[in-house]
């Protein structure tokens, strides 16, 4: 049998000759000798051999013939990957730590506070957190300033408007009647809801800083509170619109949910009609809950992508689909964090102001609005503090799983590395 044109048998000696010890075919016995030159050896017995010999000991026969006191040759390699490489300094072999593999992926990126790859809820707060600590001067400046505006603009309403204009103190009273519990439910509802509209406000215009200091915190660069300012600006007043529809959305779902048993009640079946309208306001709350978090990444993608309101709102109920048990736990595991944290502050500065105030005290621990200004004023120094932890948590944690959201749907962390000048990131794939 032949050998196809360039290829080789294994075992196939690079001569045309047989060596010695090889086992093959013999020769034919009719083949005829070859023509014999006289010489002085013609007539000799034996084998003819070279005087030029290799030195002993280097070489063994091709069939695996062992010469005594050699070593076995080496065994053959097994399947696999063979052995590994020496570790090189950024090399696959080992010159990244961690990457005990051969062969593995590389490690990706970082620029700034987190790896431009799928985060895990873990790296989402450490992000946060790294934002907070690595940019604190812009951060905490934004935050206090935030929070000193709104708590003050609180405080003041509360101590002269409020204070006056309502009174809950029925619904401590066992003998008041029905009409005076409904006036004092009527009067806390108002004094609650505006204060939480202030509030409300304050957390936009932080999150609208916020969400600029953490988009550049992930590319690694810094930025100051007027560069976020002057960025965050012309979307500021499409924020609060798209704010104000969300909010005004589950106002409606709640009251279409009570009207049922609003009507009802107003047939003289109270509490029938009473019973109808929780139902019917915990079913539609729960639906308002969930398009609360379909809609949550609404915000980040207003400010970065320069989108309108509706535009926004289509974006976030993209990135959310398919993954709203996923943002919903890791918003509600930041939100517990950070109001926990906060609590931690404010709750002594609450029992310094207590002790600090008599009559504040006394409205304190009666659940009424009359609170005095010394009550006001030390409880509202422990609120600044608080929200100087929250906001930034918060608003970090939503621009940063808006980024995670993107990155898996959209490689997002192609366009990020070539924004942070990371040479190299993703030449051989197409951006999105």
């Amino acid at each position: 049998m032949k050998d196809t044109p360039g290829w080789a048998s294994p075992g196939s000696a690079p001569s045309d000759g047989q060596e010695p010890g090889a086992s093959g075919p013999a020769e034919p016995a009719d083949r005829p000798e070859p023509a014999q030159e006289p010489g002085p050896d013609a007539q000799g017995s034996g084998p003819k051999w070279s005087k030029e010999q290799p030195p002993a000991g280097q070489w063994s026969a091709p069939t695996g013939a062992q010469a005594p006191g050699q070593a076995p040759p080496p065994p053959p390699p097994g399947p696999g990957w063979g052995p590994r490489p020496p570790a090189g300094p950024g090399g696959y072999g080992g010159g990244q730590p961690g990457h005990g593999a051969w062969g593995g992926p590389p490690p990706a990126a970082k620029p700034g506070v987190i790896p431009l790859r799928p985060l895990g809820v873990g790296e989402i707060l450490d992000g946060a957190v790294s934002t907070m600590r690595t940019h604190w001067r812009t951060v905490l400046g934004i935050s206090l300033t935030v929070a000193i505006v709104t708590e003050i603009v609180v405080i003041l309403l509360q101590g002269l408007v409020l204070n006056d204009r309502t009174s809950t103190e029925a619904l401590n009273d066992p003998s008041a009647t029905l009409s005076e519990l409904a006036r004092a439910t009527r009067d806390a509802l108002l004094s609650s809801s505006v204060l939480l509209l202030i509030s409300v406000i304050g957390a936009i215009a932080a999150t609208a800083l916020l969400t600029m200091v953490t988009s550049r915190a992930v590319l690694g660069k810094s930025v100051t509170t007027g560069e976020a300012w002057r960025d965050a600006r012309p979307q500021v007043l499409r924020l609060f619109g798209l704010l104000f529809l969300l909010l005004l959305m589950i106002f409606v779902l709640v009251c279409v949910g009570a009207l049922p048993g609003i009507l009802v009640a107003s047939t003289g079946a109270g509490e029938a009609g009473a019973a109808l309208a929780v139902l019917g306001s915990l079913g539609t709350g729960v639906v308002a809950l969930w398009l609360w978090f379909r809609f949550s990444l609404a915000s980040p993608a207003l400010m970065l992508e320069k989108q309108g309101i509706v535009k926004a709102l289509s974006r976030s109920a993209k990135l959310v689909r398919g993954s709203w048990w996923r943002v919903f736990g890791i918003q509600l595991l930041a939100a517990i964090i950070a109001n926990v944290v906060a609590a931690i502050v404010v709750i002594p500065f609450t029992f310094l102001a207590a002790a600090l105030s008599g009559d504040g005290a006394t409205s304190f621990l009666n659940g009424t609005t009359d609170l005095g200004w010394t009550f006001l004023i030390v409880s509202g120094v422990g609120s600044v503090i608080g929200s100087m932890i929250t906001f930034p948590i918060t608003a970090g944690v939503t621009v940063l799983l808006y980024i995670d959201q993107r990155i898996r749907r959209e490689a997002l962390d192609l366009e990020l590395a070539r924004a942070a000048g990371v040479q190299g990131y993703g030449t051989d794939t197409p951006g999105s």
